[in-house]
């Protein structure tokens, strides 16, 4: 099995290479705007990394979700999550308040990225958007929550397609390598 991981100009790209290497993955790294559509046709999954600023501004990563989502293992982070939920027609809300290396309780639903996990959780956050609730579009389930309602993480009805707003790798992040850990071995 081999992993793409698309650096979206972020340096917690490299907390999350760091993880997969140590949990023995086959990867290669190319920043957003260093490899082509057709070149990710090659991995058998994808990483989506978080990294500053709105999907639309991430080189060719909307567009290799588009393309992608139905043949290849997605997990999108924090930008990739966002990518994810505006992919497939959703919308993006701007917090009044930036949460940068915000701890957080989650509630999570059973679902095979958070196995032998418990129902409640702290992660570690840092992005000033969300997928906006009222504009998510029906082929994707939300899996996990903040007790205010914010998204941290939906899945594909029909896809293996996942994403997590928080960032797993991030030192306040419970459970991180574990989520991972399960994304590696899923379906």
């Amino acid at each position: 099995m081999k992993i793409l991981v698309l650096d979206n100009y972020d340096s917690f790209t490299y907390n999350l290479v760091y993880i997969l290497r140590e949990l023995g993955c086959e990867l290669d790294i190319y920043r957003n705007d260093k490899i082509s559509l057709e070149a990710v046709n090659h991995y058998d999954k994808i990483l989506l990394s978080p990294g500053p600023g709105i999907p639309s501004e991430a080189g060719i990563m909307p567009e290799l979700i588009k393309k992608y989502a139905p043949t290849k293992d997605i997990l999108g982070v924090c930008l990739g999550h966002q990518a994810i939920g505006e992919a497939f027609g959703g919308g993006l809300i701007n917090l009044s308040e930036v949460v940068h290396g915000v701890a957080s309780k989650v509630r999570i639903q059973p679902d095979a990225l958070f196995r032998g996990l418990p129902e409640f959780f702290t992660v570690g956050r840092y992005h000033s958007w969300v997928i906006d609730e009222t504009l998510l579009p029906s082929e994707l389930e939300v899996i996990a929550k903040t007790p205010d309602g914010q998204i941290m993480a939906v899945r594909h009805n029909s896809y293996r397609v996942k994403g997590l707003q928080f960032h797993p790798e991030s030192i306040l992040t419970e459970h991180g390598v574990e989520i991972i850990k399960n994304w590696i071995d899923g379906e």
